[in-house]
């Protein structure tokens, strides 16, 4: 086998490879990562719309409803849904997450318990 045969087996090899990825490049389809400063996680885009959930009946009268949200990973939005829970102590509520846009993105506050 010549070095031309042997280069135009691996380019026939490549090809393929090499047409999937510069479709990939033309079609305009960008996944883009959130990325961390300082501790905080941007999100490129907002997050899609609450979705509707149905709150099952409390296990008792002391736990409280955490409506669920949008959470950031896999460069995606995923819903993480509602629950129940135990305050930590009395007097305390919970401050739900919400998504804020900044010159960095978009980013998750709150999700917390704390004072009232």
């Amino acid at each position: 086998m010549t070095l031309a045969s042997s280069l135009s087996t691996g380019l026939r090899r490549a090809l393929p490879a090499l047409a999937l990825a510069a479709a990939g490049l033309l079609s305009g389809c960008v996944v883009a990562p959130a990325y961390p400063v300082d501790g905080v996680v941007y999100a490129p885009s907002a997050p899609p719309p609450l979705q509707t959930e149905v709150i099952p009946v409390a296990p008792s009268p002391v736990h409280v409803w955490i409506n669920g949200y949008w959470g950031w990973g896999g460069g995606r939005y995923v819903w993480r849904p509602g629950h129940w829970a135990v305050p930590p102590r009395p007097g305390y509520v919970w401050h739900p997450r919400r998504w804020d846009h900044g010159p960095r993105g978009w980013h998750s506050h709150g999700g917390r318990w704390g004072p009232r």
